[in-house]
């Protein structure tokens, strides 16, 4: 059985229960927006690149580490 991103999280994270003060936007979009000590805001996004899937097994390691870095961008930039 295959699962999706949003599969994934519908199975094992939505019936997650209580409020925490230092989550402000939790699991479920691009990114979770957390609220650390201090006053300030981190924003924390984790995506899987899957070799076969979404790249190559002969990829430049340096290539594969800028398209790491540019999905993960584009979730944290979507979130505004």
């Amino acid at each position: 059985m295959s699962f999706s991103e949003f599969d994934l999280i519908q199975t094992y994270f939505s019936h997650a229960t209580g409020n925490r003060g230092d989550v402000l936007l939790g699991i479920g979009d691009d990114c979770a927006l957390l609220n650390p000590p201090a006053g300030r805001c981190l924003a924390i996004s984790i995506d899987t690149l899957v070799e076969g899937r979404h790249f190559l097994p002969e990829v430049d390691p340096a290539a594969l580490g800028h398209k790491a870095l540019a999905v993960n961008l584009s979730d944290l930039a979507a979130m505004g």
